[in-house]
């Protein structure tokens, strides 16, 4: 298991090749740490990166590793930003600490929660995974909104698509979240929905933001 100082380094490296640049001065000024000869001997020696003369490169197996710490600190930052509510710029701090501590399981429920992002809040890309080209074939096929279910038909929660990080608290609150089975009870005079033996009314755009699959069709 790589250490802390290590995945910053990736990091940085994978920062820095995004605006085209990799030489070790480079890399640097991206880095939370001081880029010493032993975290770099660390990487080549576990086969994660290589010394060229014009810089760092990554092997297949370090853009990888790489790939997975990138995608844990944006997704970090995208919930720490959409659910907590804090500023773009105050996420990047908390969202260092909070990639160290999260587990590929909950990287992946994470993602699912939001929606599948494709960007963080600074704007940087969010790498793909695999529940998101899990998604993406499900949703060709069986996933629509909420509000296009009959009455009496019953759907699983796939993901919920909203930026207003307080109604996303509230239907979470409420125990509507991916994975949750759920039952239109009526659609007029108000949307009302059955989840386990609660019955919740929603109004029609919140109800259009909440995309559910069908089981059956599945």
């Amino acid at each position: 298991m790589l250490q802390r100082k290590a995945e910053e380094v990736l990091e940085a490296i994978w920062t820095a090749e995004e605006k085209g640049k990799r030489s070790q001065e480079q890399v640097q000024e991206e880095a939370q740490v001081e880029l010493d000869e032993s975290l770099l001997e660390e990487l080549t020696g576990n086969g994660l990166i290589t010394r060229e003369e014009d810089g760092l490169h990554f092997t297949a197996q370090g853009r990888g590793e790489a790939e997975h710490i990138v995608r844990r600190h944006r997704l970090a930052e995208r919930l720490l930003n959409d659910v907590l509510g804090m500023k773009a710029e105050e996420t990047e701090s908390n969202a260092c600490e909070f990639e160290h501590a999260v587990v590929p399981e909950v990287t992946e429920s994470i993602c699912t929660l939001l929606g599948h992002p494709k960007e963080c809040p600074h704007g940087s890309p969010i790498p793909e995974g695999t529940c998101c080209k899990e998604a993406r074939h499900v949703v060709k096929k069986v996933v629509v909104s909420l509000n296009q279910l009959s009455s009496g038909e019953s759907a699983c929660i796939a993901y919920i698509n909203t930026k207003k990080h307080a109604l996303l608290h509230k239907l979470v609150a409420f125990g509507l979240c991916p994975g949750v089975q759920i039952r239109v009870h009526q659609k007029s005079p108000s949307f009302v929905v059955q989840c386990d033996q609660t019955q919740l009314a929603l109004e029609a755009e919140v109800a259009a933001d909440i995309f559910v699959w069908r089981p059956s069709e599945s």
